[in-house]
């Protein structure tokens, strides 16, 4: 389905890549907690969040985003390649970001980094995978495996356990694994047509889906297609998601950047030194 406007997200996705990022500033020592001493011993003090503006400034961390990972068939289009990474290309991939010293993080611990100056490894990635394709269980998650990767799976519920897509097993598995479930809604559509009847349907009760499958909270979310707009906002926050990822699109919200996140798609036709010179030209 999302082949049906790639020429508007993948020029998005184009023109982040060629454009220098924001200026990014290191956090600020007055957006990370303290300690104070009280007679009892040494208790900690309440962290204190970053507000937009010191958000918006720091450094961003890559944010790949995968979807098929399979090898084309002789009578499938070529323009599959913009959405379905072969396998071999997959694995290698997976082999230079080990070799290149790259450390998988959590949407959590990214949070942590933006909201508090918390610590990340000296070369952070994110392992983005959308849509539930069975080939990201039973592919990726091997690979992943053999560099001591974690991912982080957006899920579309509707499509759990339907043909060439994951199941409930797999899913939990992958949650009991130490790799991360997410959201993306229920049957994919654009956050940008919502009504009021939407939200709960495509926000909550995937939400309470995956929570009951997986027994741990659901708190991060991917907008279809990459499309977010500012009304969304307000609705995940209120269903208790902490942030929400876009794709490769410059714009941010400057009211509430987490639920602006950038991640970037990851084609096919792309070898690993191509990979390397994206993830620096859009992100660093």
């Amino acid at each position: 389905m999302k082949h049906l406007i790639l020429p508007a997200i993948f020029g998005l996705f184009l023109q982040a890549c060629n454009t220098a990022p924001a200026d990014n500033k290191a956090p600020s020592q007055a957006n990370v907690s303290e300690s104070v001493k009280k007679d009892s011993g040494t208790l900690s003090a309440p962290t204190k969040v970053a507000d937009a503006a010191t958000i918006l400034s720091q450094k961003q961390v890559p944010v790949l985003c995968y979807h098929h990972i399979r090898n084309l068939k002789p009578n499938q289009s070529s323009r599959m390649l913009d959405y379905s990474v072969p396998i071999q290309n997959f694995k290698d991939q997976m082999q230079s970001l080990a070799d290149s010293g790259y450390q998988t993080i959590t949407p959590d611990e990214y949070e942590a980094y933006l909201t508090t100056g918390a610590p990340l490894p000296l070369k952070p990635i994110m392992l983005t995978y959308d849509d539930t394709d069975e080939e990201q269980y039973s592919i990726a998650l091997p690979e992943m495996e053999k560099h001591g990767f974690k991912g982080v799976y957006f899920i579309m519920t509707i499509s759990i356990g339907r043909p060439r897509y994951m199941t409930k097993e797999q899913i939990k598995d992958l949650s009991d694994k130490g790799h991360v479930i997410a959201s993306h809604t229920w049957d994919h559509h654009n956050v940008k047509k919502y009504t009021e009847k939407d939200w709960d349907v495509q926000f909550l009760k995937t939400k309470e889906k995956l929570e009951a499958l997986t027994g741990k909270p659901v708190v991060h979310f991917a907008y279809p297609f990459g499309l977010w707009n500012r009304a969304a906002i307000p609705e995940l926050e209120k269903r208790g998601y902490k942030t929400a990822y876009q794709l490769s699109d410059r714009t941010r919200d400057t009211l509430a950047p987490l639920y602006s996140l950038r991640r970037m798609i990851v084609p096919g036709t792309w070898n690993t030194t191509t990979m390397h010179k994206y993830i620096k030209g859009t992100f660093n």
